[in-house]
C-alpha cells in the first residue's frame, strides 16, 4: 500500500530502507486519486517508534492511504520532542470537523489507573463520540479497546493477578467474518497489560461479536456495529524486541518481571526472540482496511454518518 506521509516524518527513512512504499506530499499532488484518510490518535509515550510500527501495518494492500496523526491537547508528552508534535501532530480541535475512513486509537501505559483519573479521559471520550458520527471504522488497540468497551458499553477493566505478558496462541471463532479471513485456526499476538475486560462479560455484550480468544490470555479481538469499531487486546503491531524492551525496562524499574511467556527461545532472555505474529498481524489490518475502510466508506468521505 502506498503511504502518504508528510515529507519529512522521521520514520519515512526507515519505512523506505525497510522498501515499504511510502511517498510524500509532493508526489502525491500528481494523482488523480482519492486516498483513504487514515487518522492515528496517537496515546504511547514513544510516538515515533509507534508511528513506525502502526506504518508498518498498514503498508500490505494495494490501496493509498494518506495518515494524520493526532494528538492530544489535555497531556503534554515528555517523551517525545515538542518540535516533532508541533510539527507532525494535530489536536483533536483542529480535526473535529473533518470526517476520516479509518481512525487508529493506541494503547497507553495507563491501564492501572481508573479511567476517569487519566488527565486526556474527558476528550478521549470527545474523540470516540466524534468518531461514532465523523468516522468509517475505528480501530481500538490494548487499552484503548478496554477504555472503548467501557465508553461505548459499560463494561469495566479488572486488575490481573500479575502482568499478563508474552506471546499467546488465540483460536478464531468467526471465521466468515471478513476481518478474521484467512487466518489459521490458532494464531500467535503478542500481550502487555496488567487488566483485562472480563470474557464473561464481553461474551454477555450483545452488541459485540467476539473473533478470536485465547484461554491463557483472554478475548483478543471483537467487533460492534457491523465492524464500525473493532477492539483487539493485544499488540500485533509490536516489533521482534518490543517484548524484550519492556522486560529489560521493567527490571532496571525494580519490579522483578517474570519472564514474557513464549517469547524468549527456551526462556533465555540473551536469545534472540523469534518474529511469529507479523503476518498475522499484517493479515488484520489489511483485512481492516479492506473490508471495513475501503469496501464500506461513501467515496464523497464528507457523506459518512
Amino acid at each position: 500500500m502506498p503511504i502518504k506521509v508528510q515529507n519529512d516524518l522521521p520514520v519515512k527513512r526507515r519505512l523506505e530502507d525497510e522498501n515499504l512504499f511510502v511517498f510524500d506530499e509532493e508526489r502525491a499532488a500528481h494523482q488523480d486519486i482519492r486516498p483513504l484518510q487514515i487518522c492515528i490518535l496517537n496515546l504511547m509515550p514513544k510516538k515515533e517508534d509507534t508511528e513506525l510500527q502502526l506504518l508498518r501495518m498498514l503498508s500490505n494492500t494495494p490501496l493509498q492511504v494518506e495518515i494524520t496523526l493526532m494528538r492530544t491537547s489535555t497531556h503534554k508528552a515528555v517523551h517525545t520532542s515538542e518540535n516533532h508534535l508541533n510539527k507532525f501532530y494535530y489536536s483533536f480541535e483542529e480535526l473535529k470537523e473533518r470526517r476520516f475512513d479509518g481512525l487508529i486509537i493506541t494503547g497507553a501505559p495507563v491501564e492501572k489507573m481508573e479511567y476517569e483519573e487519566v488527565d486526556y479521559w474527558p476528550e478521549l471520550c470527545s474523540i470516540m463520540e466524534w468518531s461514532r458520527t465523523n468516522v468509517q471504522s475505528t480501530f481500538h488497540i490494548c487499552w484503548a479497546a478496554q477504555a472503548g468497551l467501557y465508553y461505548h458499553y459499560g463494561l469495566p477493566k479488572v486488575m490481573l493477578e500479575k502482568k499478563l505478558c508474552g506471546v499467546f496462541s488465540h483460536e478464531v471463532i468467526h471465521r466468515r467474518e471478513p476481518l478474521v479471513r484467512g487466518c489459521d485456526d490458532y494464531f500467535l499476538i503478542p500481550h502487555s497489560r496488567y487488566t483485562e475486560v472480563p470474557a464473561k462479560a464481553i461474551h454477555s455484550c450483545r452488541d459485540l461479536k467476539v473473533l478470536a480468544e485465547s484461554p491463557e490470555a483472554g478475548v483478543l479481538l471483537c467487533i460492534a456495529r457491523e465492524g464500525r469499531e473493532v477492539y483487539i487486546f493485544g499488540h500485533g503491531e509490536y516489533d521482534r524486541y518490543t517484548l524484550a524492551e519492556e522486560y529489560d525496562r521493567d527490571i532496571k524499574a525494580g519490579i522483578d518481571p517474570e519472564l514474557p511467556v513464549g517469547y524468549f527461545p527456551d526462556d533465555n532472555p540473551e536469545k534472540k526472540p523469534a518474529l511469529q505474529w507479523r503476518s498475522t498481524s499484517s493479515l488484520l489490518y489489511s483485512n481492516w482496511i479492506n473490508y471495513y475502510v475501503y469496501q464500506a466508506t461513501p467515496y464523497d468521505i464528507s457523506t459518512i454518518r
